[in-house]
């Protein structure tokens, strides 16, 4: 909670500040796009479209990688990006409910299934009583990722919490798991320590894991709320570059390339 705060205080001050661009001022219809974006699987998605879409619309993106869920947005409240592709639309909601900032969803792009994984157990059903059990700690992963636990029967959240449920908000757990509540990048890494941990897909990605095969269990596609999506600033919504640009996110190329790149760990929308 303390890092949230802190981060939270730095966003206010670059909202108070802003470093960027003057509020208001008139985009360069012809200025290049920066945008940022998680390395896996979006940047990868990103570039495909800068080196081979972008040019037929006259647009010039620049790709900005961040490691982390908190940057991608205080860069582009504070003008240091025009827009950026890496959350969900609870995630936005949850970050701008938070802070205040002014921030637009523009469209989604694609689905990253959220998985659990282990490297010691083969089945949901052999984690033993007492395990250790990871699961991300901003308030919109963990809930997605303790839904998905209660889905396959591990634990019961309390009614009408799922969400925005924590840990606190598990009912029953006949197991006795053990939570451990981690940043979400950190969750890959947390498998040499636990019985499981539920991952972000392009974590899982970049990690080296598979999820349409590695994953012990595996969120649904079909009417998933949780699609990856492009987001700007609230004077930059009506900018005709970032409309281009989500129109090639959107586009057959971008669809063929993701199921042909992921085969089946990304799933375009």
């Amino acid at each position: 909670m303390r890092i949230r705060a802190a981060l939270l205080a730095v966003l206010l001050t670059a909202v108070g500040c802003g470093s960027g661009a003057p509020t208001g001022a008139a985009p360069d219809p012809d200025a290049p796009l920066r945008v940022g974006v998680s390395p896996v699987p979006h940047a990868q998605v990103l570039r495909y479209v800068a080196d081979n879409l972008a040019a037929s619309k006259g647009l010039e993106v620049e790709v900005v990688e961040f490691t982390d869920y908190v940057q991608p947005n205080t860069a582009l409240v504070d003008g240091s990006l025009d827009a950026n592709y890496f959350q969900t639309v609870p995630y936005l909601d949850t970050f701008t409910s938070e802070s205040g900032a002014a921030l637009e969803w523009i469209g989604p792009v694609h689905v990253e299934p959220l998985g659990v994984y282990s490297n010691k157990h083969e089945s949901l059903a052999d984690l033993p009583r007492g395990g250790r059990v990871a699961v991300a700690n901003d308030v919109t992963n963990e809930a997605r990722g303790l839904k998905l636990l209660q889905d396959n029967g591990l634990i019961k959240l309390k009614a009408g919490t799922e969400k925005t449920a924590t840990v606190r908000d598990i009912e029953d757990n006949p197991k006795d798991l053990e939570f451990v509540e981690l940043e979400a990048a950190q969750l890959p890494r947390s498998l040499e320590d636990t019985d499981a941990s539920v991952v972000n897909g392009n974590y899982a990605i970049d990690a080296g894991l598979k999820p349409a095969e590695d994953a012990l269990a595996l969120e649904a596609a079909e009417g998933n709320p949780n699609a990856n999506g492009l987001v700007t600033r609230a004077e930059l919504k009506g900018d005709k570059r970032i409309a281009d640009l989500l129109e090639l996110l959107q586009s057959q190329q971008v669809k063929d390339y993701i199921r042909t790149e992921f085969a089946g760990s990304v799933l375009a929308v």
